[in-house]
């Protein structure tokens, strides 16, 4: 009898090398027990339709041979932990990926997905945790590569410490109370892109060399905070972009290198604010770039540091209606005679050549061009008409606020 256990257990090994379909196994695990695979290589797609946790101690692969998603669940409280997905189908429309998950209370953590079309998505999902996985799109255009993961009608859920590369975007769509803690995601179009997602929370990421860091539209809100955000360098991108969205903070991150530091136009609603406090905004393009003005932000404690343009503000509204109070700007012009940190006069910015391409978006080509240098520096010289000023900050810092983490 035990020799008979052994060959059947040893059979079962073999057979999972040289490869099998996934799915009888899945079948034959009872509901709530642990299922643990042999080493080896299984085949997809499968499926789960039953509280199961699976655990692959990183010896597993399941491959979907390019046939539509490689592993759905169905079920409430399912685990998958340490096991290899790849080879997923190639459909937009059909969502074709390496997990999509339409349950409860479930757990993802330490797979690697390689070499699929989307990553994990997260459909009428509550109250689940995806951390500590390694996912990859395929080597594609950017726009045609699928959502590393994709939230959608799902609340509660906890992304964390992800490694995320070669991705299209994190899409969250009519998703709210989600928090996105620790994660890495660099080489990709949006790092974040919120739609609807009212309430997020996006703390502690690293987001680098993608075309936008953080998008989000219509999502009220939103907590930004502690991301380090740098190499945002595509011409439309930008560190943090808002869009129809009220009641934001923006706090205490480090955007460095963007094309636009930060984005955004006015709170839809004008009892709300957005607000950005104690960031280091530096080396970009623009530092803020503010459009459709009409008001609504706040802007306290932040370093603006080596900037070509610290602040842009563009619209019909009056700039005054925004407050700015206690940054640090390396161009500051004044003194601190009485040794409070805080300079005598106000800094005040103003739109020289700068109203050619902020009236004239055309114009925008010629950004850094000599000519339009030239022109500024004869602006500032000797002005032939009456600079309109963008900001005025009451109280600046002499030195950065120093934060501790």
């Amino acid at each position: 009898m035990r020799f008979f256990r052994f060959s059947f257990l040893a059979l079962l090994s073999l057979s999972a090398l040289a490869g099998q379909p996934l799915q009888p196994w899945l079948d034959a695990a009872g509901a709530g027990t642990v299922l643990r695979l042999p080493p080896g290589t299984y085949d997809g797609p499968a499926v789960i339709d039953k509280p199961l946790t699976v655990e692959g101690n990183g010896q597993v692969i399941v491959d979907g041979h390019g046939k539509g998603t490689v592993l759905t669940i169905r079920a409430d409280r399912v685990t998958i932990r340490g096991l290899q997905f790849r080879g997923s189908g190639d459909s937009h429309d059909a969502l074709d990926g390496g997990i999509m998950a339409e349950g409860n209370h479930l757990l993802l953590e330490d797979n690697r997905i390689d070499d699929v079309l989307f990553g994990i998505s997260l459909h009428r999902s509550t109250d689940s945790v995806i951390r500590h996985n390694h996912i990859r799109s395929r080597p594609v255009d950017s726009a045609d590569r699928g959502d590393g993961i994709r939230l959608w009608y799902s609340m509660y859920n906890r992304i964390e410490d992800n490694d995320i590369a070669q991705i299209r975007d994190i899409t969250v769509t009519n998703s709210p109370r989600n928090r996105f803690v620790g994660n890495r995601i660099r080489d990709s179009r949006r790092a974040f892109n919120f739609l609807f997602a009212h309430r997020s929370i996006v703390e502690d990421n690293h987001l680098e060399k993608n075309s936008t860091g953080v998008i989000a539209l219509n999502s009220e809100g939103l907590i930004i905070r502690r991301n380090r955000i740098l190499h945002a360098m595509d011409p439309s991108g930008a560190g943090v972009a808002l869009k129809e969205t009220s009641a934001a903070l923006i706090e205490g991150n480090e955007i460095v290198h963007c094309a636009h530091g930060i984005m955004a136009d006015s709170p839809m609603n004008p009892i709300n604010r957005i607000v950005f406090a104690n960031n280091t905004v530096a080396h970009n393009i623009t530092g803020v770039y503010f459009y459709g003005a009409k008001g609504g932000h706040i802007a306290i404690g932040n370093t603006f540091r080596n900037n070509l343009w610290p602040v842009s503000i563009i619209g019909d509204g009056d700039p005054m209606d925004d407050i700015w109070w206690g940054n640090y700007w390396d161009d500051y012009e004044g003194f601190d005679r009485d040794g409070d940190g805080i300079g005598d006069r106000p800094h005040e910015l103003y739109a020289y050549a700068d109203r050619i391409w902020m009236e004239t978006p055309a114009a925008r080509f010629f950004r850094n061009s000599p000519v339009l240098e030239l022109l500024d520096f004869l602006e500032r010289l000797a002005p032939f008409s009456s600079p309109a000023l963008i900001l005025r900050d009451t109280a600046p810092r002499m030195a950065p606020l120093t934060l501790h983490k």
